[in-house]
């Protein structure tokens, strides 16, 4: 059984930092928000089960919205998307993280594309919303052991969250495990 670490969580309370200032910091629990306007019900799954070889998941539920780029002008595909509370098994620093998740989007044929005027088809996005970063505790053998520090901080570049990063969080926050 996972203890709900969420709980209580009041994202105007908490701290927010710019990703680039936490790049070599150990990372033990993250939110990372998943989506996918193309192919989703294929790449949703396998980003799903590569993350779980990181740690324990929990998972919001997977809601579908309009791309809020779209105009009548330009329709654009609507997107899936899903919120990930991930206990790492090994804290990880949150550039090491990033590089896992900008390789897990390869993994799911992600294309950047370039062309403004070309809908993009987006098989995989993953953006880090929150992070709980580890405490380091030297025991008298020397060696290192991480425990989680109470908080949580939130990506700075991500905030205010878009309505369904909003949600997911906060369904992940109430649920109880």
């Amino acid at each position: 059984m996972m203890y709900n670490t969420l709980m209580h969580l009041n994202l105007e309370m908490l701290t927010q930092c710019p990703p680039e200032t936490l790049q070599a910091q150990p990372v033990v629990e993250i939110i990372v928000a998943l989506g996918s306007n193309y192919q989703a019900e294929k790449y949703l799954p396998l980003a799903l089960e590569c993350l779980a070889t990181l740690g324990q998941i929990r998972l919001s539920t997977a809601f579908q919205n309009p791309d809020f780029t779209a105009t009548l002008e330009q329709p654009k595909p609507d997107y899936t998307n899903q919120c990930v509370h991930l206990i790492l098994a090994i804290p990880m620093s949150l550039q090491q993280l990033q590089q896992t998740f900008k390789n897990l989007e390869g993994d799911c044929n992600r294309c950047r594309q370039t062309d403004s005027n070309q809908v993009r088809r987006v098989t995989m996005d993953i953006d880090i919303l929150l992070v709980k970063l580890a405490e380091e505790k030297n025991s008298l053998s020397n060696k290192s052991t991480f425990k989680p520090t109470s908080n949580w901080i939130v990506m700075a570049d991500r905030y205010p969250f878009k309505a369904h990063e909003a949600a997911g969080i906060e369904e992940l926050a109430v649920t109880d495990v």
